[in-house]
């Protein structure tokens, strides 16, 4: 409205050389309630006549209609765009709310097929919302989620008792290919999909959408110079890993950005075929998170003498044309740890 107001000024100076007073307050309050009543969705109008600015803002919907305003075009469509910023506002908040309680519950429920269960479901932001009102009300929600997830496997177990029992869910493909490093310590659901990125992070592994994006810009602050490479990084697959073990680290008071400054500073990452370079990146944000801070950088890699791993290897026949330095042992290769010392003589043995 201000805009509009502003609008009709210029255009009245511009045509006129003199600006026209806005209708009285008393002249325009109802005009203007006539017209936002039938024109505006009634939560809309009711909120607007409430704001402290009601008078000013009726006083320039009549001047608008003096001016030549259609108000019957005009007032619809600034309803839709009401509509669709309350919407979103709104949406934002449940989002925030949603996102508080998917941590508490991932925090305060064992990890299995009920808890993934819990947070899967589609009366979860129902739930999440219930929880926020007890927890207003000064209830312990993280006691009663205790409380009742041992109600619910006491009827989960009666249940499979009646219809035999169900299976936890199989480990997933991303799993499989994930499970190691970078997965150490956490606590994952066994059937983690990374190809929906946002419900991984949300939903599977309790990273809201502001915590992501603090740890985009965290990650790029680690490595100057190789805007490229963080943006790599970010947009692997398996990021979620990288950013679920941030907000670990930071929900137990850990130095996150400390960690990842060794990104910046040891670029042993650089080396390899550039083809491997994502994988080689998350590999490195994994290793600079879970090695402590002060330690010096590990060996990443292993060099490997490929002719002493052929000549000793029990897949890799010997290379013809190859004479041996000296005479080659006649007794069987023998690990170190399994030779055997001298004997003791005498005494009993069991």
């Amino acid at each position: 409205m201000a805009i509009a107001d502003a609008a009709r000024r210029h255009q009245q100076r511009r045509l006129k050389g003199v600006e026209e007073d806005l209708p009285s307050a008393e002249e325009s309050r109802e005009g203007a309630i006539e017209a936002i009543k039938r024109l505006l969705p009634s939560d809309i109008s009711e909120a607007l006549m409430t704001e402290a600015d009601w008078p000013e803002l009726a006083q320039q919907l009549m001047a608008l209609r003096r001016a030549g305003v259609d108000l019957d075009q005009i007032l619809p469509r600034v309803g839709e765009i009401v509509v669709g910023v309350r919407d979103q506002v709104a949406a934002k908040a449940s989002e925030a709310t949603t996102d508080e309680w998917v941590r508490t519950v991932r925090e305060t429920l064992p990890a299995g097929p009920l808890r993934e269960a819990i947070l899967t479901s589609p009366a979860w932001p129902e739930m999440a919302a219930t929880m926020a009102r007890l927890e207003e009300r000064g209830v312990d929600v993280r006691e009663v989620l205790a409380a009742a997830h041992n109600e619910v496997l006491a009827v989960e177990e009666a249940v499979a008792m009646g219809l035999g029992a169900v299976a936890e869910p199989a480990m997933s493909r991303d799993a499989q290919l994930s499970y190691g490093p970078l997965t150490t310590g956490l606590d994952l659901p066994r059937d983690y999909d990374l190809s929906d990125r946002e419900r991984a992070l949300h939903r599977q592994f309790a990273v809201a959408s502001q915590e992501n994006e603090r740890y985009i810009r965290w990650v790029r602050e680690a490595m100057p110079g190789h805007e490229r490479e963080a943006d790599l990084l970010v947009a692997s697959r398996q990021w979620p890993l990288v950013a679920g073990r941030m907000a670990q680290m930071e929900s137990d008071g850990k130095p996150v950005r400390d960690h990842l400054a060794r990104l910046g500073k040891d670029a042993s990452w650089q080396e390899g075929a550039p083809a491997q370079l994502g994988r080689r990146l998350v590999m490195a944000a994994g290793e600079a998170l879970t090695r402590p801070v002060g330690d010096a950088p590990g060996e990443s890699r292993v060099k490997v003498n490929t002719e002493a791993a052929k000549a000793t290897s029990p897949s890799v026949g010997p290379t013809k044309g190859a004479a041996p330095k000296g005479a080659a042992p006649t007794d069987p290769a023998v690990a170190p740890h399994r030779e055997t010392g001298p004997v003791a003589k005498g005494g009993k043995t069991r």
